[in-house]
């Protein structure tokens, strides 16, 4: 008989709570999807497949509030109809009729869980997909509606145009925008423009080949013709801890480099530091150059290379953002590697060095900007706008240090490289160095508490949905005199308490003090321990009477 009217309990709680979850689920999914669509322009296909890719999310929410209604629903009408009494008089216990009520908390509990930390990263990432499946689509109508794309996360390259070919895949009249803390630093302009998108495992990169170009920036203006303009940028959405997997998140803590944010500004970082080590020798070399000069000797500053490479006298050499600028009466000789012959004799007045090619073995780019040069075969000179003398390799007292800041299998040590300034006393970093090591150090320590916070909230949610709906069952036996919605209704503020503990301790916990940080977990766990002992409240009283 007992197992018979658990039955019959549970199966009006499934149906009550299916109906519930399927309506809720459609309201809020349709919700969910507004962002991306207004920021990606996605089109109608998208539109639901997307609405799929963030069902996981949508569940997460639904579920409990779906088993709360259907628990306050069933419970208020058993007791209002008076089977409720009718079993106790039985001698059937109000604890054990709670056990249908409890089984479907449980599995919603599960279910949270199992959403939250496995399922919601892997649709996530579905979505992430299905947008660069069509990344030129998306790009190319928000153009045609708005005149301009902002490529994301950030927002450091603005694409201008009039006019947009989606078939053609060009851009007419186009305009890109190089943007550092909302300040233009780059511009250039050109009659047309093609767009294409090439995705890495751990970021993407937009390439705009600029044709009939002019260029606005730092070094001045002047007419370039050809010029590609190349844009890193990482995940469209799921870049963010809030949507990682467990493993992900475990994987990040043991290796801060697999998490892209990081690994971005420590490649970025570290390309800094290596240029001013590397601007240091050559002002070093410049000083040492002056006091030969007085007594009356010459040299030269040299940079290896394949198959080319040059020698070198500079009057200046600065650091730059990402570059180290060489001024002055600068005079380079180009010559091939392997058998010592001069090519060119290049003279100008200003020269960019920077790196480029992986981390494990970054080469030296020179970049001359409007450059004479006098030809060794055939003696007559030349002018042109740029040359530019690539695959120049470190010196070796500067991969002397680059070695120290990577691990045997090419990555980069996240840590040393975060202390880098305190291990290099010697070294007069730059303020673009500073702000580097400030923004690495604070990624890192607010990447460190996000994961804390994020694993903490997901298992006290989820957790929470016990009591959670336990005390929506006790509510609706309380309220069988009354409106059964009140009974929901009222069951909902706890679950409101255990929200705002959860919100007011993640961000108690990102204020990135160890102190706070267990006060932040602690409030969590606190509003899940508020919730059960109302529920407890809740049983006793109705035990009693």
């Amino acid at each position: 008989m007992l197992v018979t009217l658990h039955k019959y309990i549970f199966r009006e709680l499934l149906r009550v709570f299916l109906f519930a979850a399927v309506g809720l689920t459609l309201i809020l999914s349709l919700g969910s999807i507004l962002q991306p669509v207004q920021e990606y322009g996605v089109g109608p296909k998208q539109v639901l497949h997307l609405m799929v890719c963030f069902l996981p999310i949508t569940l997460t929410f639904v579920l409990p509030m779906a088993a709360l209604f259907a628990g306050a629903l069933i419970y208020g009408r058993f007791a209002s109809d008076n089977e409720l009494d009718a079993c106790r008089a039985s001698g059937i216990s109000l604890i054990t009729l709670t056990f249908p009520g409890l089984v479907l908390a449980i599995l919603v509990a599960l279910a949270n869980l199992f959403l939250s930390f496995h399922v919601m990263p892997i649709f996530v990432l579905r979505a992430e997909k299905s947008l660069k499946a069509d990344a030129k689509q998306i790009v190319f109508r928000k153009i045609q509606r708005s005149r301009y794309y902002e490529v994301p996360p950030n927002g450091e390259t603005l694409i201008y145009a009039d006019h947009a070919d989606i078939q053609d895949g060009k851009l007419w009249g186009a305009v890109v925008a190089e943007m550092e803390n909302s300040r233009m630093v780059n511009m250039t302009t050109s009659e047309m423009a093609e767009v294409r998108f090439k995705t890495h495992d751990t970021y993407n990169e937009v390439q705009i080949t600029a044709y009939k170009s002019s260029q606005m920036g730092p070094q001045g203006w002047g007419y370039v013709g050809t010029l590609p303009v190349t844009q890193e940028f990482g995940s469209l959405l799921g870049d963010e801890i809030r949507f990682k997997k467990l493993g992900e998140m475990r994987s990040i803590s043991a290796d801060m480099m697999r998490f892209y944010p990081i690994e971005k500004l420590a490649r970025q970082m570290y390309t800094q530091l290596i240029l001013e080590i590397l601007a240091r020798d050559i002002q070093t070399w410049i000083r040492e150059t002056r006091d030969r000069a007085i007594e009356g000797q010459k040299s030269t500053y040299e940079l290896l290379g394949t198959p080319n490479s040059v020698k070198i006298t500079v009057d200046q050499c600065k650091v730059r953002r990402q570059e180290i600028e060489l001024s002055g009466d600068i005079e380079m000789t180009e010559y091939d590697t392997a058998d010592m012959r001069p090519l060119r004799t290049l003279t100008c007045t200003t020269a960019t060095l920077h790196l480029e090619g992986e981390i494990p073995t970054p080469t030296v780019t020179l970049d001359i900007h409007s450059p004479q040069s006098q030809g060794f075969s055939g003696g007559t000179e030349e002018w042109k706008l740029r040359h530019v003398i690539a695959d120049l390799k470190l010196p070796m007292a500067v991969l002397t240090i680059n070695d120290e800041y990577k691990t045997p299998s090419g990555s980069l040590k996240v840590k040393k490289l975060a202390s880098a300034l305190s291990e290099l006393p010697e070294l007069e970093p730059s303020k673009y160095l500073r702000k580097y090591v400030g923004q690495l150090d604070r990624q890192i320590k607010g990447t460190v508490v996000e994961i804390k916070s994020e694993i903490h909230s997901r298992l006290v949610f989820g957790l929470g949905c016990i009591p959670m709906i336990l005390i929506g069952i006790g509510l609706g036996v309380l309220k069988k005199g009354g409106h059964l919605l009140s009974a929901f209704g009222a069951s909902c503020v706890p679950a409101a308490i255990l929200i705002v503990c959860i919100l007011s301790g993640k961000q108690i916990i990102e204020n990135l003090d160890a102190q706070q940080t267990v006060s932040g977990v602690a409030l969590m766990w606190g509003g899940l321990g508020f919730l059960f002992f109302l529920a407890f409240v809740t049983y006793s009283w109705l035990l009693k009477h």
